[in-house]
């Protein structure tokens, strides 16, 4: 996007009578580069869903029949988690359908955070499937009971569902990564959990076969700490994004605009980051007391092309004020 493809209109700054240049974009040729345009966003996130739906529904049927038949915890306990990416799934195509919808009255920025919160959503499952595995865990290791022996034919099916997992992980941050999803990436980390999970079902149910099944509740516990850090590393990611933190350093953002002719100096800056990368950022500038409208109008011209430019932003609002 360049200066030529931004359209600008003049308001003054509530309580004072200085403008305020509103950029937005008016016959563009192309998109800019970045993430894929919000309107084909959700239909690309939901179809991606769907195909890691049915994928989920296999792996869960597999792993309730094979634990039902050994009343393993660990393979039990994969099955829980796997039902839990199901409704994670389930929930997702939902969520993202309300966070592809256009601004409105009531919300002028969009409706990207459900997004994001609905990561936050997998970190309440994941804390589920966390405190159970560690409460059963505990009670079979003080109990001493010990899974059936596993089958052969069991043993494959258990190990084709963590095929099953690593091929969905690897498909959804791919995915998510592509189109720039909170959502996607989130659950592809608590999917990554059921690689673990499923492991150490598998790794119980050959131990156990050889006589050693009093190993299974401490594998349990070990995957729910593995489960508990996955939950933790999704938290961190997504609470800023709903909080609004800071997205780009304000010294960063005057050391761009100091260089930029007629900026006398940078009074005030915010910026914010959505869940699909667009980077929002609001400047205040002085500029000389005599300056004309139309002179105040290039300077930010220049203003928005630079933080574009040098910082990929997608909306840039500049108030003007006398230095």
């Amino acid at each position: 996007m360049t200066p030529e493809s931004i359209a600008y209109h003049l308001a003054p700054i509530p309580g004072t009578s200085y403008p305020c240049f509103v950029s937005s974009p008016a016959h563009a040729t192309s998109p800019p580069p970045g993430p894929a345009p919000r309107s084909a966003h959700a239909p690309a996130v939901r179809n991606t869903l769907l195909i890691i739906l049915v994928l989920n529904v296999l792996v869960v049927a597999i792993k309730i029949a094979v634990g039902v038949h050994t009343r393993a915890l660990s393979v039990l306990g994969a099955a829980l988690e796997s039902g839990l990416d199901v409704f994670n799934n389930l929930l997702g195509i939902v969520l993202v359908g309300v966070a592809s919808r256009a601004p409105d009255e009531e919300h002028p920025y969009g409706h990207q955070k459900f997004e994001t919160l609905g990561a936050l959503a997998i970190v309440g499952f994941l804390s589920i499937t966390c405190f159970e595995l560690l409460r059963q865990g505990v009670h079979d290791a003080v109990s001493g009971e010990i899974p059936n022996a596993a089958s052969i034919p069991q043993l494959a099916l258990v190990a084709s569902t963590m095929v099953v997992n690593v091929l969905v992980v690897w498909y959804e941050r791919r995915r998510g990564e592509r189109l720039q999803s909170a959502f996607l990436l989130a659950d592809a980390a608590h999917t990554r959990s059921d690689v673990y999970v499923t492991c150490a079902a598998l790794a119980s149910l050959v131990v156990t076969r050889h006589g050693w099944g009093i190993v299974d509740p401490f594998l349990a516990i070990a995957v729910a700490l593995v489960i508990a850090r996955n939950g933790f590393e999704i938290a961190r990611r997504s609470v800023p994004v709903l909080v609004d933190e800071r997205a780009i350093e304000a010294r960063e953002i005057r050391q761009l605009l100091s260089a930029v002719p007629g900026v006398m100096d940078v009074r005030a800056v915010r910026s914010r980051a959505m869940a699909s990368g667009v980077l929002l950022v609001e400047v205040t500038i002085g500029v000389a007391r005599n300056m004309s409208v139309d002179a105040a109008h290039r300077v930010s011209d220049a203003v928005e092309a630079r933080l574009h430019t040098e910082l990929g932003a997608s909306s840039v609002t500049v108030h003007i004020e006398p230095a």
